[in-house]
């Protein structure tokens, strides 16, 4: 049953069939082969039940909130900010780079409206101030994939469906994995460039009444995070409702900075549909698959088969991590969380590891597909703003980053408080 499972994904991915008909059809092929096409007739109602999760509302309401920021020319101005700020360090423009990026990713939720809305930004200043090209590509590749681990994230609302998590907690669980991972791409520029001071490019001088009269640049975004976390955690939304609060805000933003039209509305509507009528259907027909491999027996044959050969919880999770970071060089995140977590999610379960914490790891793990070839999505994000070069730029630019997942990696599996503190302490999280 599960080299039959196997064979006929890989097939279909080999064959570049669109996920959501991936998903779909070898849910109904493993129901016709083991369950007689029994199954098929609680399509519609599986689908019905879990297309009308209140929680999935989020996701089209962040995906416009992101469609907002990427047009109402924000992104500019605090990245200009962040540059008076941070760039007086040996790196220069980098550091504004990853800051931008974690800053617009506590925003949006999205790794590719990041890396674009920064990278469009901030390439200019390659040749302006004479940086390493390839070393400033990969801090854009890298800090746009902050996306998905610092909340507001959309792959957390997903994984969060698929496992029955609390996206709250998901939330409270990414903070600081999030901004530590992002302090330690900063490090690496700053480690890289007092070794090589010609990677720094121009040295820019810190002028501190600068730094501060830049510093209402910073508000927006900081007051569109503060509106959509706070909410959530201020006990007076739920993620649906903090995520509409956070598209009202920033139709507000984009008004006051005249950004605001019936074209720019026109854009952001065609842009949210196409993207959610997308996420829709592969979620929708990945959820449908988790209920055949469950009512045929799939997930605990998978999960007792483990469980079976013995090896140590931590040895099993070092396995699946490979596993994903092989996956990841394959298959785009999306759909790697979705084909993946309804098989991998139970094992990690009934090895005792929490899934709160897992949840981050993985996101971790998508992170690093994101920024590996030759699907990595970010990587052609940042090839297809710059007018000259190759890919190859890119790719080599990213491998400091890289490496800095896989010791937050490291530092999770070692001290999982990193990301689960928080919501033990502010919500009793177990």
């Amino acid at each position: 049953m599960l080299t039959t499972t196997m064979f006929l994904l890989l097939v279909m991915l080999a064959f570049a069939v669109p996920v959501a008909a991936t998903l779909g059809v070898l849910g109904i092929a493993l129901d016709q082969l083991y369950s007689d096409g029994r199954l098929l007739i609680g399509m519609a109602d599986t689908t019905w039940l879990n297309s009308i999760e209140p929680i999935l509302v989020a996701i089209p309401m962040f995906v416009m909130l992101g469609e907002i920021l990427l047009r109402a020319g924000i992104a500019e101005k605090m990245y200009n900010s962040l540059s008076h700020w941070l760039a007086w360090l040996p790196g220069g423009n980098m550091h504004a780079n990853v800051g931008s990026c974690a800053l617009f990713a506590a925003t949006c939720g999205s790794s590719v409206a990041t890396a674009a809305t920064v990278g469009i930004v901030a390439l200019p200043e390659i040749q302006r101030r004479g940086y390493n090209e390839r070393l400033f590509l990969g801090t854009i590749a890298a800090g746009g994939t902050l996306g998905i681990l610092i909340p507001p994230s959309i792959n957390m609302i997903i994984y969060g469906l698929l496992t029955n998590s609390s996206v709250p907690q998901l939330y409270l669980a990414g903070f600081i994995p999030g901004f530590m991972l992002a302090g330690m791409f900063s490090l690496c520029v700053l480690v890289l460039c007092i070794i090589k001071p010609a990677w720094g490019g121009e040295k820019i001088s810190f002028h501190l009444p600068a730094c501060i009269a830049t510093l209402p640049h910073l508000l927006p975004p900081v007051g569109i995070f503060m509106v959509v976390v706070g909410s959530i955690y201020a006990g007076f939304a739920t993620p649906t409702e903090a995520a509409s609060l956070g598209v009202i805000a920033a139709l507000g933003l984009a008004a006051a900075n005249g950004a605001l039209s019936w074209t720019m509305i026109g854009e952001m509507f065609i842009g949210t549909m196409r993207t959610t009528a997308m996420v829709m259907l592969i979620i929708l027909a990945a959820v449908f698959l988790n209920f055949v491999l469950a009512q045929i027996g799939l997930t605990k044959l998978m999960t007792d088969f483990v469980v079976g050969l013995g090896y140590s919880p931590t040895g099993t999770m070092i396995a699946i991590i490979i596993f994903y970071v092989i996956l990841g060089c394959f298959m785009e995140t999306l759909s790697m969380m979705l084909t993946t977590t309804p098989l991998i999610f139970p094992i990690v379960v009934s090895l005792g590891f929490d899934p709160i914490w897992f949840g981050i790891v993985q996101i971790i793990l998508l992170e690093t597909a994101l920024v590996t070839p030759p699907v990595g999505v970010n990587l052609y994000v940042v090839q297809g703003i710059r007018s000259s070069g190759t890919i190859n730029d890119v790719i080599i630019g990213i491998i400091p980053f890289l490496l800095s997942m896989f010791l937050m990696i490291a530092l999770l599996m070692v001290f999982p408080q990193i990301a689960l503190f928080l919501p033990q302490y502010m919500m009793g999280g177990n």
